[in-house]
Formats: C-alpha cells, structure tokens, sequence
C-alpha cells in the first residue's frame, strides 16, 4: 500500500494592508513668521544698499558721473614774439586747428569715403586715417596738428559726423633760417626746444587757460548747464638787438666764403661799439627753423657762442695791451726780430721765413710777428700776462644770456709749460669763442672799457604789450685810453698796405683790425689736424662805431685769416655801414713807423 496522500496546505494569509501616510500640514502661524522674517532679511539688505547709494557713497558716485559729464578743455595761450630790433617778427604765433574724430559715431560703411575726404583736404596718407577710423572701440584719434584754419573749415563743410575741429596755435618763422640757430625752436609740444626759444620759453609761453562744460553720452554740448573757464594770459615778446637787414647779409657772406674755401663750418658777429648790441650773429651752416627736424643735432647749435678755438694772432692785442699797461714798451720800441726763437725746449718760428729784421712794436703787430710778440711777452711775465687775458674776458662766459655760451679755455699760469708761456703770446694754447674775442675788440675800440654784450634789446610788460628796455650792460675798464689809442693805430696799420689784413680795408674809411690763423684742435683726430682763420677789425678807426668779426674752420681752399676771413669782415662791414648811415669821417690816419733803419 502507498502512503496516504499528503492533506492539502491551508492558504497563507496576506498581512491586513497598512493604511495611507496622511500628509500633516504644519502650523500655518509658524509658517508665515518664517516668511515674514525672510521677506523682512531681504528688504533690511535693500534698504542698507539704498542708504549706501543715497547716503554714504552718494558723493563719490556723484563725482564719478560728474567725472564723465564734465570734461575740462585746456585754452591754449598764444605764444609771444621774437622781432629783430625794429619790431620784424622772427618768430610769430598764428591760429591753426586740430582735426579728431569720434570713431564710434562713424559707421562701418562710412569710413572710406570719411578717409578720402580727409585725406585729400588734409594731404595725409588715407592708409593711417582708415586705421584710425577702425578704431571703435576709442572716442577720439587725432587725425592732424597745426592745420590751416582755412582747410580746418573746408573739412567741416563737408559735415561728418563724429569729424571736430579744435583751436589751437603753432609756431612760423617767416625768415626760415634767419637768425635760426640763435633764435631756436619749439618742439611738437610747443615748448622751446632750443636757443632763445628754449632759454625765455616761460616767458614767452604765457599761461594756458581752462574751461569745463558739460556733455552727453555722445559727445555734444548740453545747454543750459554750468560753463566755468579760466582765460589764458599770453605769452610775453622779446625783441632782439638783431637788425634783420644786417643779419640777412651776415648769413649770405659767411655761407658763400664757406661753400667758397671748403671750410667746415663759419660764424660772423656785428656789434655796436658803444653799447656791446650784437646787431648780427650767424653761422654757416644755418639751422632752418621751419624743418629743425631734418636738420643733424651738431648743426641746430650757435657755433658763435658755444664752437671754441685757439684764437691765434688775433690774440696778439692782449699781449701788446699787457705790456703797454706794464709800461715795458712803446709803440715805437724797436725788437731786432728773427724768423724763430727758442723758447724752452722748442724752437718757434716766426708767421713766415725772413731775415733778421727791425721792427717797431707797432711793426711787430702791424705784420703779426711771433716772435716779436714772444719778446714783448717776455717783458711783461707770465703772471701779468695771464691777469690782463682774465681781465678781457677770457676763461669766463661772456654773459650775454645766449643759450650754449662756452668760457673756453685759459690755464692758470702756474701750469703753464716753457713752450706755452710763448705760445699763449699769439693765441695758441688758450681757447676762446667768436663772442669772446669779438668782446675783446669792443673793448679796444670802446677806449678800453668793456661792455657786456648783449642780445635782448627789451621785453613786452605783463599787462600790455610795450617794450620795456633792458637795462645797459655792464661796463668795466680794462686797459686805459691811451693804450687802446695807441693799439687801435697798430690795428689800423694792420690794415695798412705792409699790414697783412689789407683785403679788410674799405675805400673812404679807416679800418682798424687784425688776421688770425690758429692751427685747429680736432678731436677726431686727436690733435691738431686743419686751421681757424679769423679777421676782427672795427671801423671808423679813429671814431669807432661797428666791430665785426668772421672766422672759417677747417678751410680747405686757403686758410690765412688775411686770404679768406678779411673778405667776409669787409662784406659784412660795408653793408653795416650803409644800413646804419655811418659816414667817413674824412680823417687822415697818422703815420705808423713799422721799420726801424739800421
């Protein structure tokens, strides 16, 4: 049998099912107090921020916008003249315009024909002004400076918009390069840069005014609203000693014996006797004030006043006034004078080979001996000798307040070697500038007394445009009338037929004056390489009015001051005296023994 069957399983039961979470809400009077302090959070950080804006920070946010609506604009001052001595204006400022524009308001489509158009009224290159225009992400870019108002108008006709045009000055000198490296120029700034520009830049300058308006977010003007301004003061004009006519001369003939000879460089001085008034101050080459830029930096400068050289035999009247004052000879003492001389450790020769000969002191300086002037230097001494080169000027700037005065060179005489107490006798071993030793002749010609020379004939006042003169140079005796008298006769013998500076003399006039050829220091060359050739004389001799210098470096076409420098003095000198209406006085220069017999 089987086993019985299993009884079937009872069905298992399911658990009673749970009932449903019911969702309970809190408390609805706690729920608004959390709103409400959060709402409360939110409108405290709102409320701080407003007082901070309206109250604390509302100053500096009030000048921030004040910063941007308000634009201040500089009111350029005109700058004060420079004349030559009649009021002729040798520099002068005039009224110009600057042309900007907006590139934000000019629309891409626009920008080429606004180029061309600017371009061709403004002659510059279309190429920079597409490249300025490209520039959105700017407010301005000046496109010209210094532009004719007359053109400065036409480029407004044609109505751009974002195109403007501003006032300004700039700078013309009507004479191009007259006067130019004495006068100076102004820079891009409008600042002067150099000679009498840069020295009485302050002054001439004036004061610059300022004006502020307001504006709108796309540059115009908003009426209305506050314009606040400072004028500007002018600048003040300064009236040269220069006489235009006298200067224009000058140049010509320094420029043509320059180009003539080959010389490297050449400078010219006139000045009035009496009161030391440079009335002509040039230089070859002469710096174009109009197109300074161009011009190399070694020729912008006043080579008058700042190229210093050995002077040479024109050095030669210091040495006959130091023993004339120390009493140690006389115009008519007699030298028995050689070709050389031994001097130290050196034998020095004479200007040109000759036979012993006898010569008068005044011979000695009528036919430029050296060796003769070596022996009157001896008479006097190295101490006295050095005192009375001090006394004329030499080793001290000339004070005239032109820009690069040098004071050139001149050795305390207890360093003086053997050799040099001979060689300073005749100008070699010392150093001078044009300036300089045209001083030395003033004072000769002036009776001996020197006057500081000068280039300022006045200035404008502050509060009107009058001239007011500058006050007289200083004046200081140097040697004695008598001595001068009696070293203006050898000069005038100088110039005399047995003088070696006759190519100076002037028909109808008495013309007093003297050569001088220096060899030439070069630094370049680290020694002496070339020549100075120099010639300074005054004329009416017996009743001086004008004394005129010239001097040639490094000539290659001769270089004997009496050859090429005589040549310029006359030219300059002749014309000097029929623009000043100086007559001859019609006087018979007294005889001047130059030779002794036997």
């Amino acid at each position: 049998m089987g086993r019985p069957p299993r009884p079937p399983r009872p069905p298992r039961q399911r658990p009673p099912a749970k009932p449903p979470t019911v969702l309970r809400l809190g408390n609805p009077r706690r729920r608004l107090h959390i709103g409400l302090i959060a709402m409360t959070f939110v409108l405290s950080i709102l409320a701080g921020r407003l007082v901070q804006l309206q109250g604390l920070d509302s100053k500096v946010y009030e000048a921030h916008a004040a910063e941007q609506r308000v634009q201040p604009e500089r009111l350029p001052a005109r700058r004060g003249a420079i004349t030559d001595v009649s009021g002729h204006e040798l520099a002068v400022t005039v009224e110009a315009r600057e042309v900007s524009v907006d590139p934000a308001l000019i629309s891409a489509e626009k920008r080429t024909e606004v180029a061309a158009t600017l371009a061709r009224e403004l002659g510059s290159p279309p190429a920079q002004i597409v490249a300025k225009l490209a520039r959105t992400n700017t407010r301005y870019q000046l496109i010209a400076k210094d532009v004719d108002p007359v053109v400065a108008e036409a480029v407004l006709k044609h109505d751009f918009r974002g195109v403007s045009t501003k006032p300004q000055y700039r700078r013309v000198y009507p004479g191009n390069d007259l006067a130019g490296s004495l006068v100076g120029f102004v820079g891009f700034e409008g600042r002067g840069l150099a000679g009498l520009e840069g020295v009485y830049d302050k002054m001439l300058a004036g004061q610059d005014g300022e004006q502020s308006i307001e504006i709108g977010s796309k540059g115009q003007r908003i009426p209305m609203t506050r314009d606040t301004s400072r004028a500007p003061v002018p600048g003040r004009d300064v009236r040269l000693t220069i006489d235009r006519d006298i200067q224009w001369a000058a140049q010509q003939a320094i420029a043509s014996q320059v180009k003539a000879t080959g010389a490297r460089s050449g400078s010219v001085i006139i000045m009035d006797v009496q009161n030391a008034q440079i009335l002509g101050m040039a230089n070859a080459p002469e710096l174009d004030l109009n197109n300074w830029e161009k011009t190399p930096g070694e020729d912008r400068g006043n080579r008058a006043v700042a190229e210093v050289f050995e002077p040479g035999s024109t050095n030669k009247v210091i040495t006959a006034a130091a023993a004339l004052e120390a009493g140690t000879v006389r115009p008519e003492t007699v030298f028995q004078v050689k070709d050389n001389i031994q001097c130290a450790d050196r034998v020095l020769r004479d200007s040109h080979p000759h036979p012993p000969e006898r010569l008068t002191f005044a011979g000695v300086v009528a036919t430029s001996s050296n060796v003769g002037t070596i022996m009157a230097a001896e008479k006097v001494g190295d101490q006295k000798l050095y005192e009375k080169l001090r006394a004329f000027g030499f080793g001290a700037k000339p004070g005239a307040g032109l820009p690069g005065e040098e004071a050139g060179l001149l050795p305390d005489w207890k360093t003086w070697s053997g050799s040099q107490s001979c060689t300073v006798a005749y100008g070699q071993g010392v150093s001078v500038t044009a300036l300089q030793m045209a001083s030395v002749y003033q004072t000769i010609a002036n009776g001996g007394v020197r006057v500081t020379p000068q280039i300022i004939a006045g200035i404008s006042g502050e509060q009107g445009k009058k001239i007011v003169p500058s006050k007289p140079g200083k004046q200081t005796r140097v040697v004695s009338e008598r001595t001068a008298d009696e070293i203006a006769g050898m000069l005038e013998a100088a110039v005399g037929e047995d003088g070696t500076g006759n190519l100076a003399s002037i028909p109808g006039y008495r013309v007093a004056g003297k050569t001088g050829t220096a060899m030439r220091y070069d630094e370049k060359c680290q020694g002496y390489c070339g020549y100075t050739a120099t010639f300074v004389g005054f004329t009416p001799a017996d009743k001086p009015r004008l004394i005129a210098l010239a001097v040639l470096q490094d000539p290659k076409k001769g270089h004997y001051g009496g050859q090429i420098a005589a040549p310029v003095f006359k030219d300059v000198m002749m014309f000097a005296l029929k623009s000043r209406k100086i007559p001859p006085t019609g006087t018979t220069p007294p005889p001047v023994r130059i030779r002794a017999g036997g």
